[in-house]
């Protein structure tokens, strides 16, 4: 038991699993999640693009937060689940909040200014929690103390001087405080504790399932208000596609391989894994997927609406470097993800990035559902490819009980 009984914070077992109070606090994120695609594909301009991207690296560090907090201390117990609570309280009225993260609606509140204070107020709760949670852990305590300093005074700080602004100095504002708090969390130190290494592989292994689950969302709403027909059931079969090849690209092999490598590693370099390989290397993964949501919104857009546009209909612009560029983005995150905790570089799929990277522009000239299947042919020959190339060691890995029983 950590602290008194009055505070009653129970520490993580080595071995434990996510609690169900967690995924529960997932669902404020899938809110998000949501919230930050419709941004997205409302304007698909360049400088609505980063502010989507902007939008979702705040609620992406809100998310991070948690996932260290519930590894330290179960999130269902005493306190904490009343933390975690208040937590989701402050992030989901930040998540309603995001269609006006960057410019007031008329009427009500102030919209970036809400948004400011709600992502302060998780913030604060979840250092108070870490403060309690370290009582009793000097090491821990010390960089609690030094980790939140920096991170509350810059991060947050300048997100509420940023509700005070618009235009470009309100975007460099908030690109400020995003790296500023990202940097200075890479930079404060190792003194963190990783208690569960299953708990913390399981719980971003579940959250990039949350974000493969809205690019199937996307696909639902882009069709929608459409009525169903062959090309809108073979997109949306298409981009069911794609997300099963995704979750297959992680979960297969990567996910296993890191978990192994975080549960081998102590001291410092465990906690360089835990941070680098899954608060890091998973935010281009997320940012990847929500920008194939938005383009699979777009491409069945495309097909299924005739009144506007017909299937010879090419995507072009930034629905297509979306389509694409978000794949690409989702495997540079995973092989990164891999490397760093293993120190092995999947070729294939740096192979699979040049490859798209390269003929996303060969793409514009090609009908969109034409462009859809050929990003879903290129992703299921990576797959085919590693599965049979690399069957034993994939045995080994999937099967490493068994191998050592």
């Amino acid at each position: 038991m950590i602290g008194t009984k009055r505070v009653r914070l129970r520490p993580v077992a080595q071995g434990a699993a996510v609690t169900q109070l967690e995924l529960f606090f997932d669902l404020v994120l899938v809110f998000a999640l949501t919230k930050v695609t419709d941004l997205a594909a409302d304007d698909t301009s360049a400088v609505n693009m980063l502010r989507a991207l902007l939008v979702l690296a705040v609620m992406w560090w809100v998310w991070i937060a948690y996932s260290w907090l519930g590894n330290v201390v179960r999130a269902d117990e005493g306190l904490a689940r009343v933390a975690m609570f208040a937590a989701m309280g402050a992030a989901f009225i930040a998540a309603l909040t995001i269609p006006e993260a960057f410019q007031d609606l008329p009427g009500g509140w102030s919209g970036p200014l809400v948004f400011a204070i709600a992502y302060l107020v998780a913030r604060l709760v979840h250092l108070t929690m870490f403060w309690l949670a370290s009582a009793q852990d000097r090491q821990l305590r010390a960089q609690v103390i030094r980790w939140g300093l920096g991170s509350i005074t810059v991060g947050t700080a300048l997100l509420v001087v940023a509700a005070t602004t618009s235009g470009a100095a309100q975007i460099w504002l908030w690109i400020a405080a995003i790296a500023g708090d990202m940097v200075w969390t890479l930079l404060s130190g190792e003194g963190w504790r990783v208690n569960s290494a299953k708990h913390f592989s399981e719980r971003y292994g579940l959250i990039v399932i949350v974000a493969l689950g809205e690019s199937i969302v996307s696909i639902g709403i882009g069709v929608a208000a459409l009525p169903i027909s062959w090309p809108i059931a073979v997109g949306s079969l298409l981009g069911l596609a794609i997300s099963g090849l995704l979750w297959w690209a992680y979960f297969d092999v990567a996910a296993l391989s890191v978990e192994h490598a975080l549960a081998a590693a102590t001291g410092d370099r465990q906690i360089k894994i835990a941070r680098n390989c899954y608060t890091y290397w998973h935010f281009p993964m997320i940012a990847g997927v929500i920008a194939l949501s938005l383009g699979l919104k777009k491409v069945l857009y495309y097909v299924g609406d005739s009144s506007h546009h017909t299937l010879s209909d090419a995507l072009y612009g930034i629905p297509l470097f979306a389509l694409y560029g978000g794949v690409v983005l989702y495997l540079i995150g995973l092989v990164g993800f891999k490397a760093y905790a293993t120190g092995e570089v999947t070729v294939s799929r740096v192979v699979v990035i040049v490859l798209l990277a390269a003929s996303t522009p060969l793409a514009a000239a090609l009908p969109a559902l034409a462009s859809l299947a050929i990003l879903c042919g290129v992703l299921v020959l990576l797959i085919v490819w590693e599965t049979i190339r690399f069957a034993q060691p994939r045995d080994q890995i999937r099967h490493a009980e068994n191998h050592h029983s």
